[in-house]
């Protein structure tokens, strides 16, 4: 995990080979809201794509590098106080020495996130 303490994985569902739903709840206190920002907390971006890399990994057991990015819309703030679970909806496709993702994270039912990427296979 490269930003320890951030969130825990509440359940893993996995639909078929290529779909699995993820629920994490994330931890509030964590420091990194403490710039992100003073008294009115937001996910960071990054750290939500860091997120699903990491949840791919683990269900591919392999390490990935994210080679590219082919859509990414955030779509909700997410305030780690007020929605603090969230659903996150991974369909990878494997090709050669690639995985492709597309993702919907979502709290309640409130889309927060759509990405689309592409994976190298690294190990």
């Amino acid at each position: 995990m490269l930003i320890p303490n951030l969130y825990t994985v509440k359940s893993t569902d996995k639909i078929d080979d290529n779909t699995i739903k993820f629920k994490i709840e994330l931890n509030p206190t964590h420091e990194i809201f403490e710039g992100h920002f003073p008294n009115n907390p937001i996910m960071p971006g990054v750290c939500m794509i860091q997120i699903i890399k990491e949840l791919t990994e683990n269900f591919e057991s392999k390490q990935l590098f994210l080679s590219k990015v082919s859509n990414v819309k955030f779509m909700a703030i997410i305030n780690p106080f007020i929605n603090p679970i969230l659903d996150i909806d991974l369909s990878i496709s494997r090709e050669n020495d690639e995985i492709k993702v597309k993702n919907v994270s979502f709290f309640e039912t409130t889309i927060a996130l759509k990405f689309s990427a592409v994976f190298k296979i690294l190990a």
